[in-house]
């Protein structure tokens, strides 16, 4: 008897155990971490083709007349039932004299339902017109089309939606295109595949990684930062990989703004009919005239700013499924005085844990980079602001600036711990930079700890350590142990989550088929283990 109940309990644990490995197919869990640090040797004969595509490429170049729409793109609103359309229309000017455009002049409209003919809705929106400009001698204006947002509302979840866009009045409309709405916020439902690409950038490499990402097939594309490079330029066009080795003495910072519609038109097959979110990098801050900054950024983008409780278009909130996304701003003030604080917590004390199970926080510089290229950039950042995020359980951070990937095991203070979350950096898009090679870890290469803070939102927090194996140091003499995995290589990531605890990362690199895997691995919720117990709450 004894033995026929051993053979049976047997036999239940051995089911059990091909059912996880039917499962997850043998793919790692962080319940099985922390892991061993490991680093892939850098792939000598990979360099990709980091040179930009030339204005002369079809990809990028008009195919509209007049007031047709180009650029056209797809964003979110904070919940399934809205979305924001955006688009173009009419040509920008560049040069010592130029004429900004009337946005009044043409409408904002989008006509759109579930069938291609009738479309039964129409939405109407605004407009803007921005401009770049450069008070010094022999320096180029720029002054934009018409953008236009319009806000679709009302919408079913899980829904395809066609639509065309444009002023019919003229008539000037659009081809039909499509979008899928997100699927309702309920801790069963998410949308099959989320994009997560950084510092794009508009190069032969940046196409591959298109091309890789669009083979995914992502119901959502999240751009960590960085976005065309357009400030790796002269405002006459000439172009550096480096602009301050090439052009120390401009007397600013000069940009080609005629790079980001080259690049909206680049992307248009793609976010015409899949959303993209889009995160502040510091290649956006583009300084002009009167001090102003990321100009382009602002108007070139939908942000579900108002939706979500924020004034700012660097920082806001969203649902997709069972997930809350916080964007956060790592170039606008952060400190628990700011604005920016105040509404990170106020956002995430209304997250319903039951309703959107997964809290996703997302930025540009990272906080956990092992390379010496950003090392510690964003420290003061990080003192401000990772005690609120770890009070409220944030379970993965994607981060972007270092062009290489990096992942990281759960981490908080600099500490292995299992309630910390997974941050994930994936600035390895293409851009045309140098790729990140040396690791702060590295014999020889701990940068000056000086040389470390951002240099446009200045301050110092980056001090030596003061517990662990690198107490009393700047840098660790190995691979810390909170990194996971790093590689430099580019590429992108696909997320799919799979229910309220479990979620697939990929990390998909451009030298691979695109059904490969370079980095893969089951980040794991455990709400038993970690419950949210944010400070002044019971």
């Amino acid at each position: 008897m004894a033995l026929h109940l051993g053979k049976i309990v047997l036999g239940v644990f051995i089911l059990l155990i091909l059912d996880l490995f039917q499962a997850y197919g043998g793919i790692p869990t962080t319940l099985e971490g922390p892991f061993k640090p490991v680093t892939v040797p850098l792939d000598e004969s990979f360099r990709g083709n980091a040179i930009d595509l030339p204005d002369s490429d079809p990809r990028v170049q008009r195919k509209v007349s007049g007031f047709e729409p180009e650029q056209i793109s797809v964003s979110l609103s904070y919940n399934y039932d809205s979305i924001w359309i955006s688009w173009i229309t009419g040509e920008f000017q560049i040069g010592k004299s130029i004429k900004p455009l009337n946005p009044e002049s043409v409408a904002s409209v989008v006509h759109y339902g579930k069938l291609r003919f009738p479309m039964t809705h129409k939405a109407t929106g605004e407009s803007v017109v921005y401009n770049q400009l450069y008070p010094f001698k022999g320096l180029q204006n720029y002054t934009s089309g018409i953008i236009h947002h319009v806000r679709l509302t009302a919408l079913e979840p899980n829904t395809i939606y066609y639509y065309r866009c444009g002023d019919p009045s003229i008539p000037a409309m659009s081809e039909i295109y499509y979008f899928k709405t997100m699927p309702i916020s309920t801790p069963k439902s998410y949308p099959s595949r989320i994009a997560v690409v950084g510092d794009l950038g508009l190069t032969y490499n940046s196409t591959s990684t298109i091309e890789h990402l669009t083979s995914n097939k992502p119901d959502l594309v999240l751009l960590v930062g960085d976005v065309c490079y357009a400030n790796l330029y002269l405002t006459n066009g000439t172009g550096s990989d480096c602009y301050s080795c090439s052009f120390p003495n401009t007397p600013i910072h000069e940009t080609y703004q005629p790079r980001w519609d080259y690049w909206g038109r680049f992307m248009q097959p793609l976010i015409s009919k899949v959303p993209i979110m889009m995160v502040q990098g510091n290649h956006e801050i583009e300084e002009q005239a009167q001090n102003r900054t990321f100009a382009s950024y602002a108007s070139r983008f939908a942000f579900p700013s108002k939706e979500s409780g924020s004034s700012s278009a660097f920082y806001y909130s969203f649902n997709t499924g069972g997930i809350h996304f916080i964007v956060l701003g790592g170039y606008v003030a952060y400190d628990k005085s700011d604005d920016q604080y105040k509404w990170l917590q106020k956002d995430l004390a209304k997250v319903n844990r039951g309703v959107t199970p997964w809290l996703i926080a997302t930025w540009h510089p990272p906080w956990y980079t092992t390379y010496r290229a950003h090392y510690r950039e964003a420290e003061c950042m990080k003192v401000a602001m990772e005690d609120l995020l770890h009070q409220y359980g944030v379970d993965i951070v994607f981060n972007g600036h270092v062009h290489a990937y990096e992942r990281s095991n759960r981490v908080y203070n600099y500490t292995l711990d299992p309630c910390g979350p997974v941050h994930i950096a994936v600035g390895d898009g293409g851009n045309r930079e140098k790729m990140a090679i040396t690791h702060a870890d590295d014999p020889g290469n701990c940068p000056e700890p000086s040389t470390t803070p951002d240099m446009f939102m200045g301050g110092f927090c980056a001090y030596n350590f003061t517990s662990g194996p690198a107490a009393g140091k700047f840098c660790w003499d190995r691979q810390p142990e909170y990194s996971a995995y790093r590689e430099t290589s580019f590429g992108h990531g696909i997320l799919e989550v799979k229910n309220e605890t479990h979620a697939l990362w990929t990390w998909h690199r451009n030298q691979d088929m695109y059904n490969k895997a370079g980095d893969q691995i089951y980040i794991v919720r455990q709400p038993e283990r970690c419950p949210v117990r944010p400070k002044g709450k019971p």
